[in-house]
Formats: C-alpha cells, structure tokens, sequence
C-alpha cells in the first residue's frame, strides 16, 4: 500500500457516499452506516476488524511488543452536501499507517478511531463519540435533542445500537488501550496553507469558542409613518453589534493567531418590509486560542450590544447556548510534527485551528496534535473541497512519518 492507494480509498469512499451536491454521510443515517460497512469491507481484505464502544466509535487495533497505544483519530461522518476529505482523510491514513507495520509489530499499540458523529451535523451537537470517549459527555445534554423531523437524539442512537445512558462508558475502552498519545490528520478547512503556497501544516492548537443569541427588543411600527430618529429599530441594533464585533475580532488578532467573530443568523419580527423591526435575534460565535482573548473579546461584544440597543432605544438580551476552552496541543508532539512537515516539505508551518476537531476531547486526556492538508481555496462543508493530489501525497508522506516519530517517542517511555 501506499499514499496513492489511501488517496485512491478516499476517492472510492466519495463515489459510493455522495451525490451531485456532495457527501451525505450524515451520522447516525443509512449513508454514514454503508460508508462504516465499506470500511470493514477494506479492514477484512487485510485481517483487520472493527471493535464498537459504547458511545458508537469503531477501533481497529494493531497489538504492539507493549500495550501503551499511540491513537490515530479521524471520522467518517460528514455534513449534507460535504466534501471528500474532511474525516475520512484521518481515519484512511490512520488505517494505511497500520498496514505499514502489519507483518512487523510495532514496539507500542497503534490504534485508529472513527469517532462518531464528529459534525453534530443531524443534532448540532458535534464531538459525540469522542467525548463520549474522553468522558467529557453528559447524557442528559443529549437527551432533549431532536432532529427538524422531530426524531430524538436518543431513537436515533438505539436505531444505532448504542444506549444513550451508557455512552460514558466509552472511556472505559479508551482506558484499556492505556492512550498515551493522539494524533490526528486533517484537511485545514481554511485558506492559510494555500496562501502560505504549502501543502502541509502542524496545528497549535483550537479556538475555543463562545456561542451566544443575542435578542434586540424595539416596538414595531410603520415604515412608512415613523420618522428615523424616532424609531426604536431592533435591526439596527443588532447590525451595528455584528459590525462592532468584527472590529472587536480584528482588534483582538494577534500575528500567531488572528480571533474571529461570526454572526451567522438573523431572525426579525414582524418580517415584513412594511414595519420597523421590533425585535431581532442573532447568534454570536467567537474563537479565540487564548482564554484570555476570548474573554476579553466577550466582554466588549456585551459592551458594543449595550451601546447599540441603547443609541436605537431597545434592549438587549443574551441567552449563552455554548462554550468550549481554548486547547494548546502538546508541544513535544508539535515539534514532532513540524520536524515531520519539514522532511516531507521542506517546511514547517505552525498554525492554529479555527474549527473544533476530535482532537480537542482527546487533548484532554493525553498528549495530542493535529496535522493539516491545504484546503483548495480554502472551502469545506461542500462539495467543492479540495487538496491537489500531489499536495495530499506528501501530506499523507508526512503524516505516517509522524506515526512512526510518536511510536519511537511512546516506546521511549
């Protein structure tokens, strides 16, 4: 086996999970369980098989001379209308590193998870299965999830074979393959890589996130009657916070790693084109690599809503719906990624993650780092993304030398 014929899986998985808008390997769905069963196809042709925990994760297992394992992570399960690489591109790599020390145990374990449910795509909850598998999950944070069928989180899961009660439980498998190290590769779903012009990239850390709904409350009136200055207009208010926290997001940047802000709905009433907006709502989402930063940058959004609902005559509401800390991958492994980059490329990147990945639950429990692959035009979650082929060669080259790195580490002691 080879790059190619793991980029040749990748494009095999692609052709029997997507249609003409995409992948649709939606967790928990017909699609995402045939994607699973096409894997197992490919482990069985090399003697490898698939063990479930209980937070539904599959592990393939290759015992090394010792039982500490080095962890390869990665997910099958996509957004509608996804792309080709993101998920899969971690877990087929993980299984060709296996292949390579097949025949030849390796001084340490190594094994590869699919996490479940990665996206959170069906019930917006993402990192499921793995922080099932750190122990991180709560499940009665799942329990009142539904699907926009009206589907519950938990008919979804027994449909799945797993008990929403007892996916904590995953931990327990985690335990008994005595984790001490996790790697994972990645495409960057961003345009850093591509405008730094290289192919590969060794990750930092993740943003940790701030998630709020921000509700605006005016009086509605007539558009037509109702002079400017005397309106109390929810919608304006709520802009001039969206705008007030792109300047906020700029102002927070540092050059190591840039803070973002994102206002990604807007919901008026009446919703008519007739009427002054009399309350409006959006979602506010920053990211921040420091908690510092994202706290700080916090407390000047609270500051900038308060200002604009007051210079528009409104109120100004917040209801938190999520957060999640920074998480600062382990510098050993960081090093040893880039020293990987660096023979595979000629150059060692160092960059932060914008999104959350798997690896932010498992860098809770043991050392961990990400690898990434440059994004063409820097696009995912659709059906246009992309990494040039000779560009996914010596990213998937650079990856399983930072395998082999990490088994020497772990065999160290």
């Amino acid at each position: 086996m080879s790059t190619r014929d793991v980029i040749g899986n990748l494009r095999a998985l692609a052709a029997r999970t997507s249609d003409a808008h995409g992948a649709q390997r939606v967790a928990w769905g017909p699609v995402w369980r045939d994607a699973r069963a096409w894997l197992d196809e490919v482990l069985a042709a090399d003697g490898f098989t698939t063990e479930r925990d209980a937070a539904g994760n599959n592990w393939i297992t290759l015992p090394g001379a010792r039982p500490e394992t080095v962890i390869i992570g990665g997910h099958l399960d996509s957004v509608p209308n996804g792309g080709w690489l993101d998920g899969p591109l971690g877990v087929l790599a993980g299984v060709e590193a296996l292949r390579r020390y097949k025949g030849t145990p390796p001084p340490v374990t190594l094994a590869v998870c699919d996490f479940a449910d990665e996206e959170g795509a069906r019930f917006s909850r993402s990192l499921v299965g793995s922080s099932g598998a750190s122990g991180s999950l709560v499940p009665d944070t799942l329990r009142g999830l539904a699907d926009r069928q009206g589907v519950r989180f938990a008919d979804a899961l027994a449909e799945n074979g797993v008990d929403i009660d007892r996916m904590p439980e995953a931990r327990q498998a985690l335990d008994r393959r005595h984790p001490r190290a996790y790697l994972e590769l990645h495409i960057e779903q961003g345009p850093v890589l591509e405008a730094m012009g290289r192919s590969t990239g060794a990750v930092i850390g993740t943003y940790g996130v701030e998630r709020h709904v921000l509700r605006f409350v005016g009086q509605a009136a007539h558009s037509g009657s109702t002079p400017i200055r005397m309106r109390r207009d929810a919608f304006l208010a709520a802009a001039e916070t969206a705008i007030a926290c792109r300047e906020i997001a700029l102002a927070h940047s540092t050059p190591e790693a840039g803070m973002v802000c994102t206002v990604g709905t807007v919901k008026v009433e009446p919703a008519i084109v007739t009427a002054v907006p009399g309350v409006c709502e959006i979602a506010l989402d920053q990211r921040a690599l420091e908690p510092a930063t994202l706290a700080s940058a916090l407390a000047a959004a609270r500051q900038a809503a308060d200002r604009a609902a007051a210079a528009n005559g409104c109120t100004a509401e917040w209801r938190h719906v999520w957060r999640i800390d920074p998480c600062r991958f382990d510098p050993r492994l960081v090093d040893l990624c880039a020293e990987a980059v660096q023979e595979a490329t000629g150059h060692a990147p160092r960059l932060p993650s914008g999104p959350l990945h798997d690896a932010v639950e498992m860098g809770r429990i043991m050392p961990s780092v990400m690898m990434f692959a440059m994004s063409s035009n820097g696009l995912s979650h659709c059906k246009e993304e992309d990494t040039p082929e000779p560009d996914l060669e010596v990213t998937i080259d650079a990856f399983l030398r930072l395998v082999d790195k990490t088994v020497a580490l772990v065999a160290k002691g």
